[in-house]
């Protein structure tokens, strides 16, 4: 038998490349997802384990509907910070899991003032 080698420059890429299956995302990595973004937003009481977000997802993956339950940092403006964590939770599930989310609903849960700095005697 002989095999003849083609160079990379005249290799032609398959015209089904995108159609080669599906990919679902089980809702729990969903829910993390959603979680950890919104535990990053600079609005998020988060430190280390305490005040960490809790997430829930529901729908279909084009029309997801998420619920988190967060702690804020307290004086922040409350309304900034939801809109802030909303837009962080929605860009976040479209790019790492390619769902379109529908609606985020945000409870919070706790408003956090900053630690107070340690007492020097």
């Amino acid at each position: 038998m002989t095999a003849t080698a083609t160079s990379p420059e005249e290799t032609v890429p398959d015209e089904d490349s995108g159609e080669r299956g599906s990919l679902h995302v089980n809702r729990s990595v969903l829910r993390k997802i959603a979680a950890h973004a919104a535990d990053v937003d600079p609005g998020s009481a988060r430190s280390g384990r305490k005040h960490t977000a809790g997430a829930e997802v529901s729908g279909p993956d084009d029309a997801l509907r998420v619920r988190l339950t967060v702690a804020l940092r307290y004086p922040n403006p409350v309304r900034d910070s939801v809109a802030s964590m909303r837009e962080r939770v929605g860009t976040e599930l479209a790019r790492i899991a390619g769902c379109r989310v529908r609606s985020v609903d945000v409870t919070v849960s706790a408003l956090v003032p900053p630690a107070a700095p340690p007492r020097v005697e």
